[in-house]
């Protein structure tokens, strides 16, 4: 029994216990706002976890959270075992990246991409020569469906908005990373590449064991990309499960106003 639990745990990359984030605004009548409220999940090794809900669902100060961008109010985060505020900056965010919804953000626009690439190189812990560097970045790119000589020496605005996705997920498979945060990827792209940032996200779970937090408020790309959902309502996961259990048998009232919208994705329920 002992043994089982240490590999439960091993598998078991990032865990979220009772999280809570809440904002007091006002001097005299003071109001508190509770963005997240005792949030509780885990995301295992080589496994896609979707965070679904509408907008203003408290979606992406999870994700924050997650980035260490901001400090939760309450509630424990865990990476491998260990909290994530008892790593320092550079190994944690060597383990832990992001893709945000506008891809272009993370870009300065007066650079070429290849300086967010080579900024990569310092959080791993190699220290490999220009040409190994090369070579790694044209497998990686490769890997991916990207063509280094069409990305490589561009400005983020010659590229489209797929490009620059895969190249900051190719950014993150460089830098070794475990676990991609990935906060509505797929929203700013237009729709014939987005199924191909969505089966990368497969491709790369698959063959490298990559876990991902898959932040969206499209239930059918949740469906599509993942084998657990946590649905968000007003900071709170209302409920989660399997993608199968929860969205052909849903709970909870709000999963199935959600559910209403894309009818071919469950079965009705008495």
């Amino acid at each position: 029994m002992e043994d089982k639990e240490k590999t439960m745990n091993k598998e078991i990359v990032l865990r979220c216990e009772d999280l809570t984030k809440s904002y007091t605004s006002g001097l005299i009548r003071t109001k508190t706002i509770l963005a997240a409220k005792n949030a509780t999940f885990d995301i295992k090794r080589g496994e896609i976890v979707s965070l679904a809900g509408e907008s203003g669902s408290g979606k992406s100060t999870i994700a924050k959270m997650i980035l260490r961008l901001i400090e939760p109010t309450s509630g424990d985060i865990t990476l491998n075992g260990r909290s994530i505020h008892s790593y320092k900056k550079r190994e944690y965010y060597r383990q832990v990246q992001a893709v945000f919804q506008d891809p272009y953000s993370a870009f300065n626009p007066f650079y070429r991409v290849d300086h967010v690439i080579d900024r990569a190189w310092g959080l791993r812990e190699d220290n490999l020569d220009t040409d190994e560097r090369k070579e790694v970045i044209e497998s990686t790119f490769m890997s991916i469906g990207l063509n280094p000589s069409e990305v490589l020496g561009r400005y983020p605005h010659e590229l489209s908005g797929g490009q620059m996705q895969r190249l900051l997920i190719g950014r993150s498979l460089l830098i070794g990373s475990q676990l991609l945060i990935a906060d509505e990827p797929t929203s700013m792209i237009d729709a014939s590449t987005r199924a191909g940032v969505l089966n990368l996200l497969l491709s790369l779970k698959k063959e490298k064991g990559l876990s991902v937090l898959f932040i969206t408020h499209d239930i059918g790309q949740a469906q599509y990309v993942s084998e657990r959902v946590l649905i968000m309502k007003e900071g709170e996961i209302v409920e989660q499960g399997s993608v199968n259990n929860v969205f052909t048998r849903p709970k909870h009232p709000y999963t199935k106003e959600l559910l209403a919208a894309v009818p071919s994705l469950y079965e009705k329920w008495d």
